[in-house]
């Protein structure tokens, strides 16, 4: 088992994360990270799908993904010729003791502070997969009371973008009009 990154391009209509989400499901692969977001083309959603699966069943589930009407192209993104990020929010405990050591993780890692209450600091970080990691454990003995993390995006280096990629066109029905 290992793990693959999914770029995949979707019509943005309702209901087309329910299916493909779905169709990961009835395959029995948990989907370990998934981000949803518009692209620069306002009728195509993106789908940055994170899971850890063996390779064959990997390629099955790629071609019925494919098969899905709303689904126009999926990349499985190789990690070292793309850049994947996450965000996460984490509000730690800091009393007036450990509020300087607490603010010294942050700055060690490049962290935002986002908001301070009198016995907590939110900290904002963006980062990869192992960099979160690494910042969570530094914050763990001071206490992490809240932790919201988003699921990683991810997008392949160079110039060429995956639209320019054989895009097929979407067509967009367009309601009749009445006289």
């Amino acid at each position: 088992m290992s793990t693959h990154t999914l770029s995949v391009l979707v019509e943005n209509k309702p209901g087309v994360l329910a299916r493909i989400a779905s169709l990961f499901s009835r395959r029995g692969f948990n989907i370990d990270s998934l981000a949803v977001g518009p692209t620069e083309h306002a009728e195509i959603s993106r789908m940055t799908i994170v899971v850890n699966v063996a390779e064959s069943p990997l390629e099955q589930v790629t071609k019925q993904l494919n098969k899905l009407v709303e689904v126009i192209k999926i990349v499985e993104l190789d990690p070292d010729a793309s850049v994947n990020r996450e965000l996460v929010l984490a509000k730690i405990a800091a009393t007036g003791e450990t509020r300087g050591q607490v603010l010294d993780v942050v700055q060690a890692f490049r962290a935002k502070v986002i908001d301070v209450a009198p016995d907590a600091v939110t900290v904002q970080l963006v980062g990869n997969t192992s960099k979160i990691a690494d910042f969570l454990t530094m914050l763990e003995p001071y206490g992490v009371r809240e932790l919201v993390q988003s699921g990683q995006v991810a997008i392949g280096r160079g110039s060429r973008s995956i639209s320019e990629r054989s895009l097929r066109p979407v067509t967009v029905p367009v309601p009749p009009v009445s006289a």
